[in-house]
């Protein structure tokens, strides 16, 4: 068994690189967060319609595209670079392409810009450039995350 053992500030490197596992976007996953939402579009939710739209298929819900970030976000939580939990200080995240139904979903990120925190001198602030790819190697949605993560003790 692999244990993973979570980072704090101080252990990250620029520049470091991690892909995630995959996640399978579902029928049943669209049409939970149909119902979640209260959104039943037909191009989400009629196969035969979305079959005849211009996407040919059934596709998330644009706002299934936070969904998205959110799948990037748990995935980057099951990845081997790991942070010790900390405060999330904001996302910036584009939708560039659509998730359709049996997509195969995989987020590859890096450690890009870090600082120290000037307010809180125990953690540190890291962003985290990550794109969200499907199985034919498109990038779907990408943006970055800022993270602020404790220091090891003692390193402040």
């Amino acid at each position: 068994m692999n244990t993973i053992i979570e980072k704090y500030w101080d252990d990250a490197r620029e520049g470091a690189e991690c892909v995630s596992p995959a996640y399978t976007v579902t029928k049943e996953r669209i049409l939970a967060y149909a119902d979640l939402t209260g959104d039943h579009t037909p191009v989400h939710v009629d196969e035969d319609y979305a079959n005849a739209s211009h996407f040919g298929s059934i596709v998330a819900h644009g706002l299934f595209g936070l969904f998205g970030l959110s799948i990037a976000d748990g995935l980057k939580t099951q990845s081997d670079y790991r942070f010790l939990p900390g405060m999330s200080l904001g996302w910036t995240w584009d939708f560039l392409l659509p998730i359709k139904v049996n997509d195969v979903l995989h987020v590859k990120f890096r450690v890009g810009a870090m600082r120290a925190s000037k307010s809180k001198p125990a953690w540190g602030i890291v962003v985290l450039p990550s794109e969200l790819f499907n199985q034919h190697g498109d990038v779907v949605q990408r943006g970055e995350h800022r993270l602020m993560i404790p220091r090891c003790p003692g390193a402040n």
